[in-house]
């Protein structure tokens, strides 16, 4: 049976008893009522009327009509208030005997007569009133059995309904829950087996269609994908770094909670959406679809985020499949990933403003050293032996060597802090060349190298900051003597190529291994097994002073075949 047919069932009958229930009431107190007002009107009145008469019979006297009126008044009321069997023939009989009373009132023998029949109309009718009490009782009684039956039923209907609806509904409800808790961890053979037609047993068939289905996908291999697309989801997620999607149309396809902080933007404003549509309203998003290619030079991007000003390095992976069958990759998309670098760059602003303090007070007391060594050899001051002059040569060295120390570490602060000057124009590619031979000259000489210069006569203006530039092609020139061997040549070449100016610096050293090609333009970074005579910053500094006035650096070299180190500015 169906539970709503149960329900209406239920509580329909039990309505119903109650309606039965207060019928019955209403109609036993109905005719309790009925006969109580029999009483007091067949009975109780003619009782009253009866004293009255009495009362006034007393008091009648000779040709007294003012008693015998009002006597006369109360036996009227009677005549006409006779209900019971034998109170009409006793009613005439006071009748006749109270018309012989109003002919002689004295005759005290009438008088006696009619209390007589008075009083015999008055046992008629007590005799009647318990009669009718007794009938009373019993429809009272009647009444609380009937009452009591219907109550009884109407008890016992209710508490079937309370101690088996409540089952009935509840049972089924706790099995399907206990079912759902099985199927959410993942046992879906879990099944409810309800056999009855109510609705709990549509349910349970909905219930085992779903989960056979459930468990039909869980074993399907959409599920182990969906599933690893959830893990990788979360993972991508959870991941510190901002981390954005695109597919190979550049549409948005997923976004991590720290790429939308820094974004700006909710999940469903972005994700779906083409990144160059978003690119249009959003600066963020405009600096990272950007490829690497289409920047002059990577620099970090400057973000307000953590509640301050970060700075985070973009990186742009390609991603590339080759589908099944086929040889060639495919390019699929690609993921943005900004790493976090501020921790780092606010210790490299320590480091160069250390630097740069370090570096500003060494000069002052170099200075004076060299001023003190020029005293030194001068004649006047007194002369000194060769051992002494040895001294000052070594002393005059270091000295040289750690004001071109300070200059690297100055010119380093300066790069890392913005704050380099460049006077950038037209510059005479022969006279920044002559320049740097002559700054070496001396260099050279002392290990007798030869310096050679090929150039072209009518060579072109290069765009460049002539000071800057003539400081590189000093410090490959110096790098290029220091590695080259005594008696040797080192050939300085100029030649134009697609607009560009390019200044080469061939000696024949010892070269550089090709694992360490890719370094030696690196802060710090010294060839292992080379000696160490610098900081590590001259070429460092090299490229940033070219690659600020939009040139570039690279090296050619082969282990035991020497090196070329060039640059190229435009003409």
């Amino acid at each position: 049976m169906r539970i709503k047919t149960k329900l209406n069932l239920g509580v329909g009958l039990l309505f119903l008893m109650i309606i039965i229930l207060s019928l019955v009431s209403g109609y036993s107190v109905f005719l309790i009522k009925a006969d109580t007002e029999n009483i007091l009107k067949a009975n109780y009145n003619t009782l009253e009327y009866s004293r009255n008469m009495i009362l006034s019979l007393d008091e009648i006297k000779m040709n007294d009509d003012n008693k015998i009126h009002v006597f006369k008044e109360y036996l009227e009321k009677q005549t006409q208030n006779v209900t019971e069997p034998g109170e009409k023939e006793a009613t005439a009989n006071l009748e006749k005997n109270f018309a012989l009373l109003e002919k002689n009132g004295s005759n005290e023998r009438l008088k006696a007569q009619i209390r007589q029949d008075i009083f015999a109309i008055m046992k008629l009718n007590l005799d009647a009133i318990k009669q009718k009490s007794d009938i009373a009782k019993h429809t009272a009684e009647n009444a609380n059995l009937w009452i009591a039956i219907v109550g009884t039923l109407c008890f016992l209907i209710a508490f079937n309904l309370l101690v088996n609806l409540p089952n009935n509904i509840a049972n089924p409800i706790k099995e399907l829950t206990l079912s759902i808790k099985e199927i959410a961890n993942k046992n879906y053979s879990e099944r409810v087996h309800f056999t009855s037609h109510s609705e709990f047993g549509d349910l349970a068939k909905s219930f085992n269609t779903m989960a056979q289905k459930l468990q039909e996908y869980n074993d399907s291999n959409l599920y182990k994908l969906f599933f690893e697309k959830k893990r990788l989801e979360t993972l991508i997620n959870n991941m510190n770094d901002p981390i954005i999607g695109l597919d190979n149309e550049g549409i948005v396809l997923f976004v991590n909670d720290e790429a939308l902080k820094i974004i700006g933007l909710k999940s469903e404003d972005i994700i779906g959406k083409p990144a160059s549509e978003l690119a249009v309203s959003n600066d963020l998003m405009r600096s990272l679809i950007l490829k690497e290619s289409e920047t002059p030079k990577k620099q970090p991007l400057k973000i307000f985020a953590h509640g301050k000003e970060s700075y985070f390095e973009k990186e742009i992976h390609n991603i590339t499949i080759t589908p099944t069958g086929e040889e060639k990759e495919i390019n699929i998309g690609d993921v943005i990933i900004l790493r976090n670098i501020t921790l780092f760059k606010e210790l490299d602003f320590a480091k160069t403003n250390f630097i740069a303090t370090v570096s500003h007070e060494l000069k002052t007391p170099i200075a004076s050293i060299k001023l003190s060594l020029q005293l030194l050899e001068n004649a006047k001051t007194g002369d000194m032996n060769d051992d002494q002059k040895q001294l000052v040569e070594s002393i005059k060295d270091d000295s040289q060597r750690l004001l071109k120390i300070t200059g690297e570490l100055l010119n380093l602060s300066q790069l890392e802090t913005g704050n380099i000057q460049l006077n950038i124009g037209k510059s005479n590619p022969h006279e920044i060349v002559k320049y740097a031979v002559e700054a070496v000259k001396v260099q050279a000489d002392q290990k007798q190298i030869q310096l050679v210069v090929d150039a072209d006569e009518n060579l072109k203006n290069v765009k460049a900051d002539a000071e800057k530039t003539g400081w590189v092609l000093i410090n490959y020139l110096s790098n290029a003597i220091r590695y080259s061997s005594e008696k040797s040549t080192i050939l300085i070449k100029l030649k134009e190529e697609n607009n560009q100016m390019v200044f080469q610096v061939i000696d024949t050293g010892k070269g550089i291994d090709t694992r360490y090609k890719d370094r030696v333009f690196d802060k710090y970074f010294q060839v292992p097994g080379s000696q160490k005579s610098g900081t590590g910053l001259g070429l460092a500094i090299s490229k940033e002073f070219i690659e600020a006035q939009n040139g570039s650096v690279g090296v050619e070299s082969n282990l035991g075949l020497g090196s070329t180190f060039w640059f190229s500015l435009k003409v």
